[in-house]
């Protein structure tokens, strides 16, 4: 296979050199140390990344991903050289054209051998199709789970293969291994779930990471079907940052560091925009997905779940919650940029108010955990809110998280200066009487906040009071006084949102 691959990248350049004029006088001078160096490349990443590996179990898209992203590996590789630093003056006409003709004839040869290994000697799932799904039910109801007979030792043994001993002891913390109502699997699908019988078991224990879940929410929410109100799930997830640390310490300097740079551009960036959402899910299937704990919990909570413990074990995160409620079925999440977020506005009427994200996606649903956890710190804010991505925090040192709020004053459900638009969750913190006060107008981009600088949940809800207070009787008089007392602390006693 690499003898092939390396043939059609010959081929591909050959072809390059001949269709573009003039080129062939320089083959063996010009272009043999370009070409030499996309040679040793080209093998080289191919093999890093498995391209050859592929094995009749794998899916189609685990071999569309190899062979995409060992060719865009070593099409960077050589541009630093090349292209950068114009080492051999390549033409990037010839360059660029055969690994383009290199990457459409690898997909191709792989659309082809995908569909041999799948159909010669009687071995294509056409020939020998998946039992249906009707009959794994039946199978299912005919097992008389009380009868079954469970061995400790043998499950703990598989959870220590799978897992590691301390994983072991904070799973045994949480669950009794012999009670037959405690379910054990290690699966990415949610049909091993869907099977189960509802209320049976009590607790789930589920040792496959949630980065391999295809359908996360879809995945939870069948979790959540299964278990009786006050049941427990047990799972784990490898964060963001530990498989930062993964990547980087997996392959050799600089080699790493553009590992890490396609991973994160795919697996982190693709998935934010609507184009290349589509692009990710055909490369990856959601499979082995970028995914941070904030992310994790927030899913959980928004399918019913709440947080019993949480545990970072072996570059994992362990988490056990409990079902307090059915899910939100949320079908239109927030994951991109730009965030729509649910405020509370005039009349006590939701609104939604423009930011560009300064959060993880799902964090909203983290607002109570946090609260309960860190409380407040000065300036009404949450303490250690991990919910906050590195670019959010640039984003609310710059205001830019805020630009997009204009629309809403475009629009009319807000106003220049008023007191912040703010959750349900905060809102409910406040006293009635405030409460009251605050519905009665407009929230406002620029808030009394900003002028008073109050530390604690009581200054706070002061210094709105106050505002409110003197709107009522001057409206004019209170904003314009309140927009400049603010614009002077935020430019000269650098007030920032955190």
């Amino acid at each position: 296979m690499l003898i092939t691959d390396q043939i059609i990248l010959m081929m591909a350049f050959l072809f390059m050199v001949a269709y573009k004029p003039g080129s062939l006088n320089y083959l063996t001078t010009r272009y043999f140390a370009g070409f030499g160096l996309l040679f040793f490349s080209w093998a080289l990443t191919s093999i890093l990344f498995k391209k050859y590996s592929f094995k009749r179990k794998h899916s189609f898209s685990v071999l569309m991903n190899r062979i995409i992203i060992s060719d865009l590996a070593a099409l960077s590789i050589v541009s630093v050289f090349i292209i950068a630093f114009s080492i051999t003056g390549y033409s990037r006409l010839i360059f660029f054209g055969t690994v383009g003709i290199a990457a459409v004839v690898e997909i191709f040869i792989g659309n082809l051998y995908f569909f041999l290994i799948h159909t010669i000697n009687g071995k294509t799932d056409l020939v020998n199709p998946p039992p249906k799904a009707s009959d794994l039910a039946k199978a299912y109801r005919a097992i008389d789970y009380h009868e079954k007979i469970f061995s400790e030792e043998a499950i703990a043994n598989a959870i220590i293969l799978e897992c590691g001993q301390t994983a072991l002891e904070f799973i045994q913390k949480h669950n009794d291994l012999t009670n037959p109502k405690v379910l054990t699997v290690s699966t990415s699908t949610r049909f091993n779930i869907e099977f189960q019988p509802i209320n049976y078991f009590e607790k789930i224990i589920n040792l496959k990471r949630t980065n391999d879940l295809q359908y996360i929410n879809k995945f939870f929410e069948s979790i959540n079907r299964k278990i009786p109100l006050g049941g427990y799930y047990t799972g784990c997830v490898e964060p963001k940052n530990q498989r930062k640390e993964r990547i980087l310490r997996k392959y050799p300097p600089v080699m790493n560091w553009i590992m890490y740079s396609f991973d994160f551009i795919i697996k982190r960036v693709f998935p934010k925009f609507i184009l290349t959402k589509k692009i990710y899910f055909i490369l990856t299937r959601g499979n082995n997905r970028v995914i941070t704990r904030a992310e994790t919990l927030g899913r959980l909570y928004s399918c019913g779940f709440e947080v019993v413990e949480e545990r970072d074990i072996d570059n994992y995160f362990y988490f056990v919650v409990k079902k307090i409620g059915e899910p939100v079925y949320d079908m239109n999440p927030s994951y991109g940029p730009f965030v729509k977020l649910k405020r509370i506005g005039k009349d006590g009427k939701l609104i939604k108010v423009y930011k560009l994200r300064t959060m993880h996606p799902y964090s909203e649903y983290l607002q109570d955990y946090i609260y309960k956890m860190h409380q407040l710190q000065s300036g009404g804010k949450f303490k250690n809110d991990f919910r906050i991505s590195t670019i959010g925090k640039f984003f609310r040192i710059f205001w830019l998280d805020e630009l997009p709020m204009t629309l809403n004053l475009l629009k009319g459900n807000l106003k220049l200066v008023g007191v912040r638009p703010i959750s349900k969750h905060y809102f409910d913190l406040y006293s009635a009487e405030l409460q009251q006060k605050r519905i009665k107008n407009k929230p406002g981009l620029v808030p009394p906040f900003y002028a008073d600088l109050p530390k604690t949940l009581e200054e706070i809800q002061a210094s709105e009071l106050r505002y409110l207070d003197e709107y009522d009787k001057k409206p004019f008089r209170t904003d314009w006084k309140y927009f400049w007392r603010a614009i002077w602390n935020i430019l000269f006693k650098k007030a920032r949102s955190k």
